[in-house]
């Protein structure tokens, strides 16, 4: 099977030798295809993950082999997440279940940019599910990213009609933006590119470049889904007294939120980082109610290809990249 691995900074595909099931429970998947995650460009170009390492895992699939105690048979075409809570330790009773040491150990094997891919019996017991009649595999897709949209938009905790900035219009943002409308939300979105601020309009959400939002929005919510330093003083800026910075990107190490701030206007800044299964299973009912819609973010590229998709995701050229596998 043809894998894209880790090699000296670069992806490259390689031939592997073929996955069985074996005596394992669980599931040997044919990937269709895999969504390029913004934490896959970071592993790669912070050298987190080492040479040899398998990225991906926003992963469509179809199930080539089972041993399962679930209704899930061979030939269905699933979706599933990469990790899974336990459930019982102090983190998950707290609802800070991306935090579970469970969580971060579980993952499908070897990863999502993979011709197969092993899922486990856990996973699809509590992550999996088939892909509904009404979705593409493409929009199928975004079930993962989504899900962690819909995670962030319930631990802000806010009141219907609420007024939330949304910094950064990538394919997080415009889903996010999205995911707060579905959630009753008045949504704005704001970038630097007119092209992003043109495609959120065409979703019926109103989105300005920076330079344009009023000096004091008086927002009650900023969602960052950009990192960027001056995206803080925009937030810092937009944001009413008493409201909430949720923060849904990496920040510079150097750079962070002046306490002051915090302090005297009584701001709440928290992050969100990855969905709970509930989280997913409400992600899929707003792709399939249409609710949420994802046409026209992705850009597709062949496996052979997956080196290019990186560097364009990286140079801004395109939204986001989906790589066709089988």
């Amino acid at each position: 099977m043809k894998t894209a691995i880790i090699e000296k900074g670069k992806i490259s595909v390689k031939e592997q030798s073929d996955l069985k099931l074996e005596d394992k429970d669980g599931a040997i998947v044919k990937v269709l295809g895999c969504g390029l995650c913004g934490s896959d460009i970071v592993k790669l170009r912070e050298h987190i993950s080492p040479d040899g390492t398998v990225l991906g895992h926003e992963i469509v699939a179809e199930i080539v082999e089972i041993k399962s105690n679930t209704e899930f048979k061979q030939g269905d075409r699933i979706i599933t997440s990469h990790h899974i809570p336990c459930g019982k330790c102090n983190y998950c009773l707290h609802g800070n279940v991306s935090m579970c040491t469970h969580f971060k150990g579980t993952n499908i094997r070897p990863g999502g940019f993979s011709e197969l891919v092993y899922v486990s019996e856990e996973h699809l017991q509590n992550v999996a599910y088939l892909i509904p009649d009404n979705l593409s595999e493409v929009e199928a897709s975004f079930y993962e990213p989504l899900g962690c949209c819909v995670r962030a938009v319930k631990r802000a905790n806010l009141m219907k009609g609420s007024t939330v900035l949304v910094i950064g219009l990538g394919s997080i943002g415009i889903l996010m933006a999205q995911a707060l409308n579905a959630y009753g939300m008045d949504v704005i979105g704001c970038d630097l590119l007119q092209e992003r601020i043109d495609f959120l309009k065409s979703f019926g959400i109103d989105a300005f470049h920076v330079k344009d939002l009023p000096e004091r929005l008086e927002a009650d919510a900023i969602f960052m889904t950009s990192g960027a330093d001056k995206a803080i003083d925009t937030a810092l800026k937009s944001v009413r007294n008493g409201g909430t910075i949720l923060v849904f990107a990496s920040t510079p190490l150097n750079f962070g939120y002046p306490n002051n701030e915090i302090y005297y206007r009584e701001l709440t800044v928290l992050g969100s980082y990855s969905p709970a299964p509930v989280d997913l299973k409400d992600s899929l009912e707003l792709l399939r109610s249409g609710k949420v819609n994802v046409k026209g973010i992705l850009t597709v590229y062949k496996l052979d290809d997956i080196q290019k998709a990186f560097d364009d995701t990286i140079a801004n050229k395109i939204m986001k990249a989906y790589i066709k596998i089988n």
